[in-house]
């Protein structure tokens, strides 16, 4: 087994782990830097507060929490062409269902944006425990029971929570766009907590497709912690943003001061939850809904860092502002994959069409090395050495044909990451049978194709295979990646396929090409 046949085998077999492992174990990404300073800043907290009790600290959903909030709870109904909203008469953001169909779930129903179980948007947690007690038994009145929103306007409702030492108002005023601001204004000081509200738990999530809470933070840190895997209290300052999300959806508070501390928690099942420290006066910015780009940058800049891609964001970002560019010519967000396709294909045209070569020269000149190997059986030092001379005599390098495939795989990922997050790919038709490629092919015709193409690729592609089980390992690859393919969303594996056949065209130009040189040669030296 030559040095080129292991190297392709390994990244090959790689690849496949790679993703199956990334799948089952996503990385954590951790920046230990901040966490130092995480870990500083959270014993100073706690050090600057000896008359608080650690106890009113901990955090801990309270039994109304735990409960799903009904219509008998609901204080503000508001209306609008894109989405409904409800406010409790806690005065929390109860529900937020999304009414566009392409954002339906698997079952055609509206998607919420809420978790009915657990923290909700703009709920208060006083530190002081009778205080909170007390909060959660009174409701909130308000100048404001129904609202329609029109495009492009906003409604403001005030409300108010008189305890007994305490009178709470919160001003809220709701854009069409998914954004709000809040006001929160206190009779009189006191330490509380506003908390983010967690994410839905959707069935059906991608895998690779991180879930769980965002802080994007002082000189552009990204911190996240997905669910399940919460350890333990980090808290933050400077934070430009902090979100609670899924695939496709957030809940998001951003427009906080750098002094205002935020705090990512766990609940009971390790999942991650985020409460800011509040102020007599408190003041901020909140979104909930899809992760669009366009409407994230419309709303304000900074937003668009809410949409993660993970450890290949530096190339996955400027990937999918491509693909915006694409979109916005094409007007398709099929069209526009394969034009990215092409793109990329341009862009590694010279290195992939080198490696080629290199493969051909490489199956040229395998009996040449077979016939050293057999001669040189007993000498590995001196098989070694002839086996390099022969390389070096034909121009052949062992790992000309690997380092091609090595640059494509970060590109795979990186649009792989790109294509799983975009939600402006749901709903969003190509050609025929596919009118969704945020879903899989309902007919599986997209993954047959990519996995025949695959096939053929591999048939007209040089090797010199010397171990039969390794050739057979191959010949299944298709296979295995074809099944593998069959849940992935429609736009990745129209990329796939798209790329497969540039592979296929650019491997019979650089086939007909060698050969071409080859038989010139051979007339040269028959001349």
């Amino acid at each position: 087994m030559s040095a080129n046949q292991r190297l392709i085998l390994a990244v090959v077999l790689s690849f496949v782990f790679f993703v199956a492992y990334t799948a089952i174990f996503p990385p954590e990404q951790v920046n230990l830097e901040a966490n130092a300073t995480e870990k500083t800043q959270s014993a100073a907290a706690n050090a600057s507060s000896p008359s608080i009790p650690n106890a009113t600290l901990e955090h801990a959903i309270s039994a109304d929490e735990q409960l799903p909030s009904t219509d008998s709870t609901v204080l503000v109904n508001i209306e609008s062409e894109h989405f409904s909203m409800k406010i409790d008469t806690l005065g929390r953001i109860a529900s937020k269902i999304l009414k566009d169909e392409k954002f339906n779930n698997n079952d055609n129903i509206h998607s919420e944006m809420v978790a009915q179980v657990g923290t909700k948007p703009l709920h208060i947690r006083f530190a002081d425990v009778d205080l909170d007690k007390e909060s959660r038994k009174t409701p909130y009145t308000t100048n404001v029971r129904e609202a329609t929103l029109k495009e492009g306007g906003s409604v403001v409702v005030t409300m108010e929570q008189k305890l007994t030492n305490q009178t709470v108002v919160k001003k809220l005023t709701i854009y069409d766009d998914g954004h709000y601001d809040i006001n929160i204004a206190l009779s009189s000081d006191t330490r509380y907590f506003v908390y983010l509200g967690q994410h839905v738990l959707r069935e059906g999530q991608m895998m690779m497709a991180v879930h769980g809470a965002m802080v994007y933070h002082g000189d552009s840190l990204t911190d996240i912690v997905e669910d399940e895997d919460a350890e333990g209290r980090k808290t933050f300052s400077d934070v430009h943003l902090t979100s609670s999300f899924d695939q496709y959806f957030a809940s998001i508070f951003y427009g906080l001061t750098p002094d205002v501390t935020v705090t990512v928690d766990r609940d009971r099942d390790s999942n991650p939850i985020v409460y800011v420290d509040g102020s007599k006066n408190f003041a901020f910015n909140g979104y909930i809904g899809p992760k669009d780009y366009k409407i994230l940058e419309k709303i304000d800049p900074v937003l668009t860092n809410a949409i993660e891609y993970g450890w290949f964001t530096f190339a996955a970002a400027p990937l999918f502002k491509v693909l915006m560019w694409l979109h916005g010519i094409f007007g398709n967000w099929g069209w526009a994959i394969i034009a990215l396709t092409i793109l990329i294909r341009m862009v590694l045209f010279p290195l992939t069409y080198k490696g080629m070569l290199s493969m051909q020269k490489m199956k040229d000149i395998a009996p040449k090395v077979k016939e050293i190997q057999a001669k040189y059986k007993g000498d590995p030092q001196r098989m070694n050495a002839a086996v390099m001379e022969t390389y070096k005599k034909h121009g052949a390098n062992p790992l000309g044909g690997c380092l091609p495939l090595l640059l494509q795989i970060p590109v795979f990922f990186a649009i792989y990451r790109v294509l799983l997050n975009a939600v402006e790919l749901q709903g969003a038709p190509w050609i025929m049978w596919v009118n969704d490629l945020s879903r899989m092919d309902p007919y599986f015709i997209l993954p047959i194709l990519m996995g025949a193409t695959m096939f053929y690729q591999q048939h007209i592609t040089p090797n010199n295979f010397t171990d039969p089980m390794q050739e057979k390992i191959f010949k299944y690859l298709p296979v295995i990646f074809t099944f593998f393919f069959i849940t992935f969303p429609s736009g990745l594996v129209l990329y796939w396929f798209v790329n497969n056949i540039f592979s296929i065209a650019q491997q019979f130009m650089v086939n007909k090409q060698f050969e071409a040189i080859k038989k010139a040669k051979e007339s040269g030296g028959a001349a």
